[in-house]
């Protein structure tokens, strides 16, 4: 295995090895003695560890050849930092590093740009964290992450938003067994009250041409914010029939609205 590129494809990940604490102590004193070849099998008897790791991310559609590598470099830090003589086990320590080093390059490679003082502070701050984390064995709060670097927290707090992932104003946030509510449904403009106030008035006059069972349930969805569920026990007809008159009264009201 070269020091600084791990091939993922075309190996059979059931067939690496794992290390028991006996072996791992008895490798980790030979590194310390200059051993290097106990390097290697390190390692390799950890990339488990960063397949365990790497699953966490699998929602972000990276390759995960490229976030294995990565991962893989996380794990050649934590063994060559890693200090046998503290009361921690080698995972406890090397998963946050190995997360850390995913979560430089996702950033490193985030669309959005954000100033490289703000990054800094960012990834100091999430170092620190994992620090107090592993040695209180607790989450930290901004206020401590801040007093620890001695940074206000307000600029903490600012540098921690701006690294986070954008959402896509399209990502469905919740489905009730009918049609997805997406991000974008969630988002009004306060700030064009003339036209708000005309399109209620379109849309009250397209509801006056529904029956009084398409009036009923659009008022429950979309005033009161009722789930289809709720509607259709609410009604006593079934949620697939409660979809299917909605989706007919909204295609009705649209020849109403302009």
């Amino acid at each position: 295995m070269k020091r600084n590129k791990v091939e993922i494809c075309g190996v059979n990940t059931s067939e690496l090895p794992v290390l028991t604490n006996a072996e791992m102590r008895k490798l980790f004193l030979a590194l310390q003695s200059g051993e290097m070849t106990s390097r290697e099998t390190l390692i390799r008897g950890n990339l488990r560890l960063v397949l365990s790791v790497i699953q966490r991310f699998s929602h972000r559609g990276e390759y995960v050849d490229d976030l294995f590598q990565v991962g893989c470099i996380g794990l050649m830090k934590a063994i060559d930092n890693f200090d046998l003589y503290q009361n921690v086990k080698f995972s406890t320590y090397a998963v946050p590093m190995v997360i850390g080093e995913i979560r430089r390059y996702l950033r490193d490679n985030n669309p959005i740009r954000v100033s490289r003082s703000l990054r800094d502070i960012a990834y100091r701050a999430l170092t620190v964290r994992d620090q107090l984390t592993n040695s209180k064995l607790a989450e930290p709060t901004i206020a401590e992450i801040a007093h620890t670097m001695n940074v206000p927290k307000e600029e903490v707090v600012f540098a921690l938003d701006a690294i986070q992932d954008p959402v896509s104003l399209f990502e469905p946030i919740y489905h009730d067994g009918g049609d997805p509510i997406y991000v974008v449904d969630q988002i009004a403009d306060e700030k064009d009250q003339d036209s708000s106030w005309i399109e209620g008035i379109a849309i009250k006059e397209a509801m006056r041409r529904l029956n009084e069972r398409e009036k009923k349930i659009l008022t429950l969805r979309f005033f009161e914010g009722k789930t289809q569920m709720e509607v259709a026990a609410e009604i006593g007809i079934s949620q697939a029939q409660v979809s299917r008159l909605e989706k007919a009264a909204i295609h009705h009201m649209q020849k109403y609205v302009t």
